[in-house]
């Protein structure tokens, strides 16, 4: 296994193509759909990394049958409408938000049911405990093993008979998302406040439409307010059923980013200005810092002749990419100031921190708030930096590898010598296993 990684530059601009792998987000909650439905659905386009490998492989020590198929991006699950064949089992999450949460909200709505769930340390300080709280206070119950709220845990379910219909969902949209998909099981018109409001509000859209899609009935309705959500329906559909997975809008953030970087273009197949994914709304803050943006009948193209500005830009309901513009912000002609992601210090790391802490390496000024930074460029010091050689912390976490390789593909020295090396790129396989291998294929291709 690789230990670090050195990120030869481009010393042509970026020409060429990508197509991102499909989304995490999308896959995994398909897959829960999929076990809750009642005939065999076809996921077609279905990202194959860490975690959806993990959600995969809980399904089927949960009894689910999931078939390969000759196309690795393509599984047939076999629904078996929400009753999981077994109903005791070891379970591990990895550090995989929605495995976490929507596959724990899952195993509560089973009768007799006795688990024991784990994750990795950064699993074991994500917040779970508004979720637990509310299944707990519905019928489950647990016992921690170490800290309250958190993983490990033992859960005992006899299927979820309480009537509370509040929960807190400051910290983390998945739990509206975990308790949505299994909204037959509470009730067939279920009112779901959260006051306090939530994060990441397009997830939560996600999750509605695929909860229609999976349906398949006109019947079904849904109506979702600052601290309130509503569904109507009464059940999962029970035929065979073929749905296509997008690619991963966040994923693609990355080669959106590399033309403000190497100039130059570059063409994300299946990704367009209006997807499932809210964060194609990427788009719109790399067009005001300075990228042409086309659409295409197949996808977008984004091109780049002249230096990126900053500005300000809240990333509340896009905050996976926010890292995506904060590592490449040493290139920016003016400051850079990135709020709304106060939440995301809770995610694989303290992504706040951290990537302050990875700037103000490479010697940028960096003013971290609770729920902002704001970055001073200084191109000068990271080329002093760079003469010194750098290594990028990624603090197993995917998105700072991949962030910073966007980065690093700068020809900082104009002689095409690498400047950057980057701890741990195995971190990817979590979403996105084959990024730095095209990564080198799209500068190889470039460069001619």
């Amino acid at each position: 296994m690789t230990n670090s990684i050195e990120i030869e530059p481009f010393v042509k601009e970026c020409s060429g193509s990508v197509l991102v792998p499909g989304s995490k987000s999308i896959s995994n909650r398909a897959l829960i759909l999929s076990a809750l439905s009642g005939g065999e659905t076809t996921l077609k386009g279905i990202l194959r990394s860490e975690d959806v490998n993990l959600m995969i492989e809980a399904l089927v020590l949960l009894g689910v049958k999931v078939k390969e198929t000759e196309n690795e991006t393509t599984v047939k699950v076999q629904g078996c409408r929400g009753n999981l064949p077994v109903k005791t089992g070891k379970i591990f999450v990895g550090n995989a938000g929605t495995i976490a949460r929507f596959l724990t909200a899952l195993l509560a709505v089973q009768e007799n049911g006795s688990y024991e769930l784990d994750g990795t340390d950064a699993m074991r300080a994500r917040p779970m405990g508004e979720l637990l709280t509310f299944l707990k206070a519905n019928g489950a119950a647990f016992d921690f093993k170490e800290n309250q709220g958190c993983f490990p845990f033992m859960m005992q379910t006899n299927g979820l008979k309480g009537g509370i219909r509040k929960i807190d969902a400051t910290q983390s949209s998945q739990v509206l998302s975990a308790i949505l998909m299994i909204a037959p099981f509470l009730e067939s018109k279920l009112n779901l406040s959260f006051e306090g409001g939530t994060v990441s509000v397009p997830f939560i859209n996600i999750t509605l439409s695929l909860m229609k899609a999976f349906s398949g009935c006109k019947e079904f309705n849904s109506a979702l307010a600052p601290s309130s959500v509503k569904v109507s329906f009464q059940a999962y559909r029970e035929d065979d059923f073929v749905y296509e997975v997008e690619p991963d809008a966040t994923a693609s953030s990355y080669f959106l980013t590399l033309p403000l970087v190497v100039g130059g273009g570059c063409f994300l197949k299946g990704i367009y200005k209006e997807m499932l994914q809210g964060d194609s709304a990427y788009l719109d803050i790399l067009r005001t810092i300075g990228t042409d943006i086309e659409e295409k009948d197949d996808g977008i193209l984004v091109k780049s002749s002249t230096p990126p500005l900053g500005g300000e830009f809240n990333f509340n309901d896009i905050s996976d990419t926010f890292l995506s513009l904060a590592a490449i912000s040493p290139l920016l002609s003016s400051p850079l100031t990135i709020s709304g992601i106060a939440h995301t210090r809770k995610q694989e790391t303290d992504r706040v921190s951290a990537m302050a802490i990875e700037l103000r390496r490479l010697g940028q000024t960096v003013e971290e708030n609770e729920d902002s930074l704001r970055i001073t460029p200084d191109l000068n010091k990271l080329k002093s930096r760079a003469g010194e050689g750098l290594k990028i912390e990624t603090y197993k976490d995917h998105r700072f590898a991949m962030s910073f390789g966007i980065l690093g593909s700068y020809d900082l020295f104009e002689n095409g010598c690498s400047w950057m090396e980057i701890k741990d790129p195995n971190c990817c396989a979590k979403t996105y296993p084959s990024f730095f291998k095209q990564l080198t294929e799209l500068r190889l291709n470039s460069d001619g």
